[in-house]
């Protein structure tokens, strides 16, 4: 399938790369071990790391404010960042082809996608199939591997934590958002860890359906772009 991008795609992928200008390419293999108080057994994992401080991601977003003549910020407010986009103007695209350019200027490797329904799931794994192509093309056949947050298959987590390629996974709202739910809980399958605390702790860049906006206080600990 044909792709073809539009300046304001581009425009709008720029701008989200730009917030982290001055981040070096991290080349090097982020190994780290996860353990919570009172667990016996370690999980090794890489993590994406910012090496910029939280005052230059600020000014970045100044400068890029500033630029699109829109309302220039006073503070980060938990790196949370929204990029605005009409319905019908190639959101998802925008915001795949922006995780493939976030890992080649600088390495970051583990994304989550959050969207709230099942529909709008399976369309943005339709969408990472269809341009697989497409993007490998553009990006010199980088591997990318995406899955779906299972809650029968919590063991499935260890190959997001352990890819050293870009890693994307795809979870409903819904999974996280009530306190009972298995992703808030305790799990024999990551050393008795919480998953939503092990997929936390490889501190992905998190990339959250503007539909999802409802659920603003469970996705604030994660870090995220909203479109």
């Amino acid at each position: 399938m044909l792709f073809r991008s539009l300046q304001f795609q581009l425009d709008a992928i720029n701008s989200v790369v730009r917030l982290f200008d001055g981040q070096p390419k991290d080349n090097d293999e982020a190994d780290f071990f996860v353990q919570e108080e009172g667990t016996l057994n370690l999980i090794n994992g890489i993590s994406n790391r910012l090496v910029i401080s939280e005052e230059q991601v600020l000014k970045n977003l100044q400068n890029i404010q500033n630029e699109n003549e829109i309302e220039v910020s006073n503070s980060l407010l938990g790196m949370n960042f929204s990029v605005e986009m009409e319905t019908g103007t190639g959101k998802t695209y925008v915001y795949l082809r922006t995780v493939y350019e976030l890992y080649r200027q600088y390495g970051f490797k583990k994304f989550v996608i959050v969207v709230p329904s099942v529909v709008i799931r399976e369309g943005v794994l339709k969408n990472l199939e269809i341009t697989h192509e497409h993007f490998r093309n553009l990006y010199d056949n980088i591997p990318v591997h995406y899955m779906v947050y299972d809650s029968n298959k919590i063991s499935a987590l260890r190959g997001f934590a352990a890819g050293n390629h870009i890693e994307i996974l795809v979870i409903n709202i819904d999974s996280f958002a009530k306190d009972e739910n298995i992703i808030n809980r305790p799990n024999d399958r990551l050393s008795g860890q919480l998953p939503v605390e092990f997929i936390r702790s490889y501190h992905p860049i998190v990339i959250v359906d503007e539909r999802s906006e409802e659920h603003t206080s469970e996705l604030q600990s994660l870090g995220r772009t909203s479109y």
